[in-house]
Parts: structure tokens; C-alpha cells; sequence
């Protein structure tokens, strides 16, 4: 079976790599359940007359059967389809092939061109962006990496405490000091253990420095050893309580202000990567608030534009810091890389270039930022594009 790779930053870094040589892409949406998923292979099998005939058309010394035999052949592959997730992008050309599973579903689209195809991917790949999170009791400790389509345990290093007794040792106040077994009864880790009255008030005070000395030990390491060598967000998956205390004595500047509030383990793996997904997803959204805000601003500064033959030129030149553009907009023509010279056609046949998929290569080229919006929120102007300039 065709392995499916997940979509990560480092994917569309690798794609990036592709351009300046053939290329196919295709993506189209895939199906779970019963009967859509037989029309599955229709429609690949539609598409890749599209991406034929495109090639022919395109590229006509190239050996197609070559470029297009791994296509082909997951026509017909029933284990493939049966492990689909919501959708999926083909990359192909002479000396690469892959499939990336997609967490959403995607319009079809058959293109060859001399980049990979990257609009619809830049559009989904924050979604996917990769996270820890750190799932904390008062005397438990792991981490989870993952993203919206998977999570997996971390293998810690010895050095991380994944108990109280591992972080305190002789340190700990001891049990019975605590009061246990029989200086309190009932609690657990939604709250402190309800103490006897025999106990005295200083019991409870171990418990709860006892809770911080753990919990900055926790805080040291995992930034040391997590978040350091990764570079990646961190959610605390934790009780309100924990949430509190963690956060008041953490140095870690990778923590995300948003975290779950709950006991974790109470949580599947499936339970725990959704809620993390929904932060994830409010963080990408104040994201696209940021670059709103950029555009505003600039547009006060006359550093700003929305037209399409300007913006491109801009993008040759450098210029262009920030370009937004639209997920479901597309401009069917060509774009010159060199002089940004845009020249429009009127097909509006689904495998005709993009001019914005050739203006977001041009941007990344030249150290520019893309943000591909997504319909349900508004851009900030009626071209389906808006860039914010250097200078």
C-alpha cells in the first residue's frame, strides 16, 4: 500500500523544493463510509485524465507513463483507499512521488505545472501545526506530541520526573506526616484531600508545597528537555487548580495561555488530541487576527495594496512582507517569476494555472509571509488578495 504522510511544515518546505521542474499535483476529497467510498477511485481515475491530457499538453518530450504509473496504480488499491483520512494531495514528477493525507476535505483539482501546487496545503498546514501537552496531576507527569491528525506519547529522558516521588525523593514530606491513611479521607486530584480535624492545618500546607516544588521541578525539565530542543507550542492539560499553580511558577516561554482544563486522565488519546486541536484552531484564528491588523496598519502607512498586477510586481522585486490571499479565489493565467508580468485568460478550466498559487511562490521565494484565508473569514478587500510591502 502507498504510505499517506502527514501535512507538516516540513512538508510543504520539502514541496517548496520541487519548484522549477515538473509537476503534478492533485488533491480531492476522500470518503470513510459506505457507498461514497467506491466513487473514491472514479474520481482519481477522472482526475488523472485531467493531469494526462495537461501533461501531454504541458510537457510532451516527458516519458508520461513514467511520471504517471504511480498515480495509476492507486486506482486500484483497495488498501489505500480503506485508510484514506477526509482528503488527500498527489505530488508527482520525474523523480518524486507522495501522498499527503489531509484533515479536511478539499475541492478537486488536477494540475501540472513547473512548482507543486501549494494553496490548498498552505491553507490547512497551520491547522496541523505540531504541539506538545503536558498532562499534569499533583503527582503525575507525560507529554503528547502530535497535531490535529495523530498524538503519541514522548519518551521522556531520565532526567524528567514522571511522579512526585521521582522529583522529591527523601524531599517528599512522607505519607503519614501528610495525614495518610489516616489523617484524611475522600479528595483525589479534583481537589485538596479533606483533612480530620485531628490533622492540623499545617498538613495541608506540605501537600500544597509539596505540589510546587514538584511542579517547578516539572516546569525546569520539560523546558529543558521538551520545548527547548523542539521549538514547539505547549498545552497543559490539567485541572483548573493545577492550571493555576503551574502557570504562576512556569519559565517556560513555549506555554500557551490557553490550556485543558481537565484531569487528563480522564481523557482518551482521541479526547485529549480534539480538545488540544480546539486550541490549536483559536490560536491559528488570532494568527490571521495578527496579519488582519498588519494589513490595517500598513494601509494607514500607504504600505499597502489589493491589486493583483502591482502586488506581483512587488513580489519580484522583494517587497512583499505579507501577502494574503483567498482560499477559494483563483485566477486563472500565467505569472512571470522574473519581471511579474500577470497575463489573465477567461478558460475557466479547473487545470489552467493559478496566478495566486505562482504570486505565494514568489513571495516565499523572497522571504515573504503567506496566509491563505479560509472562507469563513472575511478578507479585507474585494480582490481576493491583499499585501503588505517592505517598503
Amino acid at each position: 500500500m502507498t504510505p499517506i504522510q502527514p501535512l507538516t511544515q516540513q512538508t510543504v518546505s520539502a514541496l517548496m523544493a520541487l519548484a522549477d521542474q515538473p509537476n503534478l499535483s492533485l488533491y480531492m476529497p476522500t470518503h470513510r463510509t459506505f457507498p461514497e467510498r467506491t466513487q473514491d477511485p472514479i474520481r482519481l481515475k477522472n482526475l488523472f485524465k485531467t493531469l494526462e491530457t495537461s501533461l501531454q499538453q504541458r510537457y510532451p518530450q516527458l516519458q508520461k507513463d513514467t511520471v504517471l504509473a504511480p498515480i495509476q496504480a492507486l486506482i486500484d488499491d483497495a488498501a489505500f483507499w480503506n485508510n484514506c483520512p477526509a482528503g488527500i494531495a498527489i505530488f508527482a514528477g520525474q523523480a518524486h512521488f507522495q501522498v499527503v493525507g489531509l484533515h479536511q476535505p478539499v475541492e478537486e483539482v488536477a494540475i501540472v505545472n513547473s512548482h507543486p501546487y501549494l494553496k490548498p496545503l498552505l491553507r490547512l498546514a497551520p491547522l496541523a501545526d505540531r504541539y506538545q501537552v503536558l498532562c499534569l496531576s499533583r503527582d503525575s507527569v507525560s507529554v503528547h506530541e502530535g497535531s490535529t491528525q495523530r498524538l503519541h506519547a514522548v519518551e521522556l529522558p531520565d532526567s524528567v520526573p514522571t511522579n512526585l516521588v521521582e522529583a522529591l525523593g527523601d524531599e517528599l514530606t512522607s505519607r503519614d506526616q501528610q495525614g495518610h491513611p489516616d489523617g484524611f479521607s475522600g479528595g483525589g486530584e479534583r481537589g485538596d484531600p479533606m483533612m480530620h480535624e485531628s490533622g492540623g492545618g499545617g498538613k495541608q500546607d506540605e501537600i500544597n508545597l509539596d505540589r510546587e516544588r514538584f511542579f517547578r521541578i516539572v516546569d525546569k525539565q520539560i523546558t529543558e528537555h521538551c520545548s527547548r530542543v523542539t521549538k514547539l507550542p505547549l498545552i497543559l492539560a490539567a485541572l483548573p487548580e493545577n492550571q493555576a499553580v503551574f502557570r504562576a511558577l512556569s519559565r517556560n516561554p513555549l506555554l500557551m495561555a490557553e490550556g485543558v482544563e481537565v484531569d487528563p486522565a480522564t481523557l482518551s488519546s482521541a479526547q485529549l488530541a480534539s480538545a488540544c486541536g480546539e486550541l490549536m484552531s483559536i490560536r491559528h484564528g488570532k494568527k490571521l487576527d495578527e496579519a488582519f491588523n498588519r494589513y490595517g496598519v500598513a494601509v494607514g502607512q500607504q504600505l499597502a495594496g489589493d491589486q493583483l498586477p502591482a502586488i506581483a510586481r512587488a513580489a519580484v522585486e522583494g517587497r512583499v512582507a505579507l501577502l494574503l490571499v483567498a482560499a477559494e479565489q483563483r485566477v486563472a493565467g500565467t505569472m512571470d517569476l522574473s519581471s511579474g508580468e500577470v497575463v489573465l485568460h477567461e478558460d475557466g478550466d479547473p487545470a489552467t494555472e493559478d496566478v495566486l498559487d505562482e504570486l505565494i511562490l514568489a513571495v516565499i521565494r523572497h522571504g515573504g509571509e503567506v496566509v491563505v484565508v479560509p472562507p469563513e473569514r472575511v478578507m479585507p478587500t474585494d480582490s481576493g488578495v491583499a499585501a503588505v510591502y517592505r517598503y
